[in-house]
Order: structure tokens, then C-alpha cells, then sequence
């Protein structure tokens, strides 16, 4: 069990090797991936039990796929992706685009980006699970904005139906998305009351703190209802200039951004 500093050291890391892929390759979405990089961190290092190609291995399926950049840098650092793939990230001809494919051999467990879909894929693997008896749990990373989409609400429904408590969704709540605030475009009146009216056990926390969100997911299965994580998080995190600004949903840092963005994380 990883410890505070050892979690945050890593987390930093983590947050460095996203600017440098995103960097280099001019592409991907720097503000989204900075965000979910605590939760990641927390989920590999503390709660992920086994790894590819074990079939008992928990699942961890990036529903808001255009966050890759902070899956493939934790798998990478996990020693699943090799560094040589990663180099190759959104380039031409790689395999490992801007969106998440299928490869479970390195623990890419669904194509995903195409939002509202994570989750169903989800209770599908949590539900087979649970028919054959298997130990394996699935976790689920949406955004808020993504929250959105009628389908995530219909496996929101299902999972609580049929008491999926090998499920865990995290939402990462940045409040933004592609266009603006998220209660500007849709406003989600209360995630924490909707996923609880929805039958799941909800805890909110603040989805940067690495201790909350290992203490919260160690509460993972002790019910009998699926398990929401409402993680509170500020997009762009860990770079003064990105945080809270809807340009780096789409930017990429170069020259002295790129510069002052590597010297804010040393």
C-alpha cells in the first residue's frame, strides 16, 4: 500500500509524462487528462488487484476516452505500455490514438471516447462477474459532462437492479467540457442526490486528495448497491495557467508555455 508522498511523487511524475506526450505531438486533451491523473495514481497503486492477462484481474475501463494521455502515462508507468509506445502516441500509423482501443494485453479494456458508453460496457463486465462467480471488480472514470448522455443513466438504472456491487463509477467532476461550464450547457442540479435517487451508494470527495480517494474506495463492496465516487476536481490541475480554463481542453503547451508548465511540476 502506497503511501501520501509516495502517491503524490507519483501523481507529479504522472502529470509530467501528460505534458511531454501532449507536447510533442502537438495533440490531445491536456485539461481533462491532469484532472483524473489523482484518481488513476490512487487506482493502480492502491486498488487495482492483478493485472493482464489474468481473467480474475479487476477492470479499469476511461469512459471519457479523451483522457488517454493520463491512461497510457499510468500504464505506461505500470510497465504495461512500453516507452517506445508511448512515443508513438497520436502519430501516424500508432497505436495509441486519441481514444482508447481495445488491448487488454495492456490493460486497455474498451474502446471508449465516444461518451456515454463506458459505463454499459461496465455493468455488462460486473454482470458477467457476477454470473460466474468471479472475484473481478470493474471500475468506471466518467466526466461530468459526459453525464449528459440518456445512456449513461439507463446502466445507471440497470447496475442498481440488479445490486452490481463489484461496480465502481468515479465521476470526474471538473465542471467543464469541451464548450463551457457544464451548468451552463446542461446543469446537473446535484450529482450526488441523482446517483443515490438512481439506487447507488454515492460518496463525495475531493478528487485530488490522494488519501480521500483511497479511504473512499476501500469502501468499495461493503453494500449491496453499486458504488458512485462523486470526485470533485479542477481541470488542467497542477498547472496554474491551465487550471480552470477551458482552452486547454484542446491545447497543447509549447515554447515557454511548455517551458513554465515543466517548471511548475519539478
Amino acid at each position: 500500500m502506497k503511501k501520501r508522498e509516495q502517491l503524490e511523487k507519483t501523481s507529479l511524475l504522472i502529470r509530467r509524462n501528460i505534458i511531454e506526450m501532449c507536447s510533442s505531438t502537438r495533440s490531445g486533451h491536456i485539461g481533462s487528462s491532469l484532472s483524473v491523473v489523482d484518481i488513476l495514481v490512487v487506482l493502480y497503486e492502491n486498488i487495482v488487484k492483478g493485472s493482464p492477462p489474468d481473467p480474475e484481474r479487476d477492470r479499469v475501463i476511461l469512459s471519457k476516452g479523451h483522457a488517454c494521455a493520463a491512461l497510457y502515462a499510468i500504464l505506461g508507468y505500470k510497465g504495461w505500455i512500453t516507452a517506445e509506445r508511448l512515443k508513438s502516441f497520436a502519430t501516424n500509423g500508432c497505436l495509441l490514438g486519441h481514444h482508447p482501443h481495445w488491448e487488454p494485453d495492456i490493460g486497455l479494456e474498451a474502446n471508449t471516447g465516444s461518451l456515454g458508453h463506458g459505463l454499459s460496457i461496465g455493468c455488462g463486465l460486473a454482470f458477467a462477474a457476477k454470473k460466474m462467480r468471479s472475484s473481478s471488480r470493474t471500475f468506471i472514470i466518467l466526466s461530468d459532462g459526459e453525464a449528459n448522455e440518456g445512456s449513461v443513466w439507463e446502466a445507471a438504472a440497470f447496475a442498481a437492479h440488479q445490486k452490481l456491487n463489484n461496480l465502481c463509477m468515479i465521476l470526474d467532476a471538473n465542471s467543464y467540457q469541451a464548450m463551457g461550464h457544464t451548468k451552463d450547457i446542461l446543469d446537473p442540479i446535484n450529482h450526488v442526490e441523482k446517483w443515490k435517487a438512481f439506487g447507488w451508494h454515492t460518496i463525495e470527495i475531493d478528487g485530488h486528495n490522494v488519501m480521500a480517494l483511497n479511504n473512499t474506495f476501500m469502501k468499495f463492496g461493503l453494500t449491496q448497491k453499486p458504488f458512485a465516487i462523486i470526485a470533485n476536481t479542477i481541470k488542467g490541475k497542477g498547472i496554474s495557467f491551465m487550471e480552470n480554463n477551458i482552452l486547454w481542453h484542446y491545447r497543447s503547451p509549447q515554447g515557454k508555455e511548455y517551458e513554465l508548465a515543466m517548471k511548475e511540476l519539478q
